[in-house]
C-alpha cells in the first residue's frame, strides 16, 4: 500500500523558487502569492508601524528577487525570505531612528494663520511671533500647538510622545515667560 504524499508548504515554497531561480516566471508568482500574507504578517509584527507594513512588504520581495540567483535551497524559501523581511525592517527602523523627527506642525505658520491680515491687531501677531521666538523650543512648539493651532492636549501629548503632564507643565511655564514678558 502506497502512502499518501503529506502537502508541506515549506518544501513546495523552496520548491518554487528554486524553479523561480531557474527562470519560471509562473513558479515566480505563485511563490510570491504563497508566501505573502506570511511576510507581510511578520514584517507587521517587527516593525509595529502599520502605515508601513506595505511598503516594506513589497521591500522584502524586491531584495528577494535580486537574491534569487543566489538561493540555492539549503534552508526553506520561507526561512529565508523571512530573514530578509527582518533585515528590511531593521534597516527601516535604524533609516527612520537617524533622521531627526519632523513636526507636522510648524509652529511660525501656526502662529501666522491664527492671525488676521489687514485688521486691527496684526501687527500684536507679528509681535507675538517675535515673543514666542524667545521661547524654549519644546515650550514654544506645545503653545503653539495647543494654544494657537487649538489641538487638543491628549492630542498634542500623543503626537510629541510625552505624558500629558509634561505638555500641560510646558504650556504653563510658556504662558509665565510670555506674561513676564510683556510685563517688562
Amino acid at each position: 500500500m502506497a502512502s499518501a504524499q503529506l502537502y508541506d508548504p515549506d518544501e513546495t515554497s523552496t520548491q518554487l523558487a528554486l524553479a523561480a531561480r531557474a527562470g519560471d516566471l509562473d513558479a515566480l508568482d505563485r511563490f510570491v502569492r504563497a508566501l505573502h500574507l506570511d511576510v507581510r504578517r511578520y514584517v507587521a509584527h517587527l516593525s509595529g508601524d502599520a502605515h508601513s507594513v506595505d511598503d516594506l512588504t513589497q521591500e522584502t520581495f524586491l531584495r528577494a528577487l535580486k537574491s534569487l540567483p543566489r538561493f540555492e535551497g539549503r534552508s526553506s524559501a520561507r526561512t529565508w525570505l523571512l530573514s530578509i523581511a527582518r533585515r528590511t525592517v531593521a534597516d527601516d527602523l535604524r533609516y527612520k531612528a537617524s533622521r531627526p523627527r519632523i513636526s507636522r506642525y510648524d509652529w511660525q505658520l501656526a502662529a501666522e494663520q491664527s492671525q488676521p491680515r489687514n485688521l486691527p491687531g496684526f501687527d500684536d501677531g507679528i509681535a507675538l511671533a517675535e515673543l514666542l521666538d524667545t521661547l524654549p523650543g519644546d515650550r514654544r512648539e506645545v503653545f503653539v500647538l495647543t494654544q494657537l493651532a487649538g489641538v487638543p492636549y491628549a492630542q498634542t501629548a500623543a503626537h510629541l510622545g510625552c505624558p500629558i503632564g509634561t505638555i500641560r507643565s510646558r504650556v504653563a511655564r510658556a504662558r509665565t515667560a510670555l506674561a513676564d514678558l510683556l510685563a517688562a
